[in-house]
């Protein structure tokens, strides 16, 4: 019988929020899901997400390590989650995420970045309004426009026609078109909620999923009147300065390693049958007994933890949890906990306490 670290060793991620360089092992993908995007150096990402990052440490916590036994029943619902991780990895295809609120859909894609090391996230929260252009670039047309205005003000006599490859500036990438440039190893995506899309958005996104490159047009139409192919350097969705600017040749991005996208979807719609196939899916289970206690210490320390008043806070939020009293959200319990072990009295702790879990409760 296969032993369980055989059973278990094809896995990079692994869930145990410790950092290491595993990703350097995952096999060459499948025929249909290679790209062959030649490797730009200047689209590494500049750092790695650490516990420093505020946005790490909001969904995932300062010590986010956890144990992790494929034998244990308490742990049933955390492997089948690390296996589809693993899967969406080898295979390159994005990962939708369902779930009631407060499971962890958004966590996840923080918990992968930080233990593969994939640099920082790249997020596009979605709202009815958001389109594929979007996620991909953004061209500040009226920008460019100005600067031309106020350059001819100063010498009336000078030319509007700028070099082509000054437009970079007016050109900034989305998450997604950020995503998609081509690196050794995949970035991090979370499109966040895209069940609040329009109807459209998800179609739109069958294409790049498949082929894993888009154009920006302004910069091929020039490219194609001046009859040049000199690359255009171009703000990611991350940079902070002109340093961070990328090369971009003949308005066209085409990935190298496919980035490793979450959806998120809090269940609000359904999905057409041709986005589904092409993604991997996975339902996230409300974090049980084990799994809050580990949110708990990650978020608040195990000093914390271990306080009488927590754990009665833990099983008093799961009991009325187990009742279907209301969307209860793991935020909210360590809201509780974190009042309740912040120096106040113990009438008002009762009180404070019983206020934030009726709350929970009666969350509609």
């Amino acid at each position: 019988m296969m032993s369980e670290m055989n059973q278990h060793s094809w896995w990079k991620y692994k869930g145990t929020g410790l950092p290491h360089e595993d990703i350097k092992s995952v096999p060459e993908p499948p025929n249909w899901r290679k790209f062959d995007g030649e490797v730009i150096a200047e689209a590494k990402p500049k750092r790695q997400a650490t516990i420093k990052d505020a946005d790490v440490r909001r969904h995932i916590g300062s010590k986010p390590s956890r144990s992790v036994r494929p034998d244990a029943v308490e742990d049933k619902e955390l492997i089948k989650e690390i296996e589809m991780v693993n899967a969406a990895l080898y295979l390159r295809r994005p990962l939708l995420v369902t779930g009631k609120p407060g499971s962890g859909k958004s966590s996840l894609a923080y918990a992968v970045a930080y233990e593969l090391q994939l640099g920082p996230v790249l997020r596009w929260p979605i709202t009815t309004h958001s389109t594929l252009a979007d996620g991909l670039y953004r061209y500040d047309a009226i920008g460019r426009l100005q600067d031309a205005s106020y350059k001819r003000s100063l010498s009336p006599d000078a030319s509007l026609k700028e070099p082509s490859t000054n437009i970079g500036k007016y050109l900034r990438l989305g998450p997604l078109g950020t995503a998609l440039l081509p690196v050794e190893y995949p970035r991090v995506l979370l499109i966040d909620e895209i069940d609040k899309s329009d109807i459209d958005l998800p179609n739109d996104l069958l294409n790049i999923f498949e082929e894993g490159y888009f154009d920006i047009p302004e910069l091929k139409r020039m490219m194609e009147e001046e009859h040049k192919d000199e690359p255009v350097k171009v703000m990611p969705e991350d940079g902070e300065n002109d340093n961070d600017r990328v090369p971009i040749t003949n308005g066209h991005v085409q990935c190298h390693a496919f980035p490793f996208v979450v959806l998120t979807s809090n269940g609000e719609r359904d999905f057409p049958p041709a986005f589904k196939r092409r993604c991997l899916q996975l339902e996230m289970q409300l974090p049980n007994e084990k799994r809050l206690a580990e949110i708990v210490e990650a978020h608040l320390g195990e000093a914390v933890l271990k306080e009488d008043q927590t754990q009665e806070l833990i099983k008093d939020f799961l009991a009325l949890r187990d009742k279907g009293k209301g969307a209860l959200a793991t935020d909210q319990l360590l809201n509780a906990i974190y009042m309740t072990s912040s120096g106040v009295t113990v009438q008002d702790k009762e009180n404070l306490s019983e206020a934030l879990l009726r709350s929970l409760a009666e969350t509609v």
